[in-house]
């Protein structure tokens, strides 16, 4: 559950044959309009098997497996038997059913905090992008439009990106403005540009100079580094830049964070991508870390998961070693990739593609979607 505070949690349902929304709204005491819109998709056309719902409840529901009681079932979400069964309306004494749902009511969690990157494309703002951002910024703790704000050797911040209405939607909503600033050097992270950044002390204070003034004009309230590629012999000068522009910044009263790169899995870990950067040092430095656990899959390698469980979770288990989790913001891929089949290396790069254009692709080709079990995270096509 990613929330704010105060709103829904979700369930995630499959769709098996034979569902429709209304019985699966039924099913979870919620309406077809409200399961149509928290999913993004038209109750009018049919749903496909294997689809991932998204079910906007305050609490949950839980399946009983075999073994269940209302008394195990109580621990595991810190509820007691007596009121578990009060709010199923069913005996207490009774046993229960395996397959039998039972719906656990919502519990006090903690604020979780969100951040979601914007990134316009072709240098323009499209409407569905700023009504997107409108739409979930009440779910949003910061929001970093747009991605991003691109620096030359001199340490000047060139070709800003248009910002729209993104400071005035996330000033309205008490969301946090993030003034994302890269090594990106005609659409690819550079290594020279960033190294001169963090070594050349008069570009470092012109740089610094230009983010206050710019996030004081724009109402940026964190500044974050997504500085990627770097050389590894320059892990200590990333270091150091930090401790700089994190001292610099918070006498502005400006937060920092930084994008961490994966799959880092321990301290000594060699990779062009990650050697430098020194995730105990950043835990220390800055305020919050974004680990970008996603793309191991990508465009021009073969089919994948975006995002293995597996992987993630052993780059977010090495993180909480060298961190606090409070600092910790898990990246998450809200897109996948249509790969052309067989894959040949160097071929056709794949399309990006929407979790909203994926069940279409799906409808189209009257497929069902598959649990990838490898991966445990994206769907895939049965052909």
């Amino acid at each position: 559950m990613i929330r704010k505070g105060g709103e829904p949690s979700v369930q995630i349902y499959i769709v098996k044959q034979g569902d429709s929304f209304y019985s699966i709204a039924n099913q979870y005491g919620t309406s077809v309009e409200k399961v149509a819109n928290a999913n993004e998709v038209n109750p009018q056309l049919p749903l496909v098997v294997g689809q991932a719902l998204v079910i906007p409840i305050y609490g949950q529901f839980y399946t009983v497996q075999p073994g269940d009681s209302l008394y195990t079932i109580g621990q595991r979400f810190g509820i007691s038997a007596a009121e578990l069964a009060n709010v199923n309306q069913i005996n207490i004494y009774q046993s229960l059913s395996v397959g039998m749902t039972l719906y656990i009511p919502e519990s006090k969690e903690p604020v979780i905090e969100t951040n979601a990157y914007i990134e316009p494309i072709g240098g323009q703002v499209s409407d569905t992008l700023e009504s997107a951002a409108r739409k979930h910024i009440s779910n949003l703790t910061y929001l970093a439009p747009p991605f991003s704000y691109q620096i030359d050797r001199k340490g000047n911040l060139i070709a800003p990106p248009p910002l729209n209405q993104f400071a005035a939607i996330a000033n309205e909503n008490n969301a946090t403005l993030m003034l994302v600033v890269t090594n990106l050097e005609e659409g690819s992270f550079n290594a020279d540009l960033g190294q001169v950044i963090i070594t050349n002390e008069e570009a470092q204070n012109n740089l610094l100079n230009q983010i206050i003034q710019t996030a004081k004009e724009k109402g940026f309230g964190d500044v974050h580094f997504d500085f990627e590629f770097l050389p590894p012999e320059n892990r200590e000068d990333y270091r150091s830049f930090l401790i700089k522009a994190t001292d610099r910044l918070h006498q502005e009263g400006l937060l920092v964070s930084t994008a961490l790169a994966p799959p880092k899995t321990n301290a000594d870990q060699q990779g062009d991508w990650y050697e430098a950067h020194d995730y105990k040092a950043h835990g220390e430095i800055v305020d919050f870390v974004v680990l970008m656990t996603y793309e191991w899959g990508y465009s021009g390698g073969p089919p994948m998961a975006v995002s293995p469980i597996g992987p993630v979770r052993d780059v977010v288990n090495y993180a909480l070693t060298e961190m606090p989790p409070e600092k910790i913001l898990l990246g998450q891929n809200l897109y996948g990739y249509d790969w052309t089949l067989p894959y040949e290396p160097g071929g056709e790069f794949a399309k990006a593609i929407s979790p909203q254009q994926g069940i279409q692709l799906a409808r189209e080709n009257n497929q069902a979607i598959l649990f990838e079990r490898k991966g445990e995270s994206p769907p895939i096509f049965s052909m």
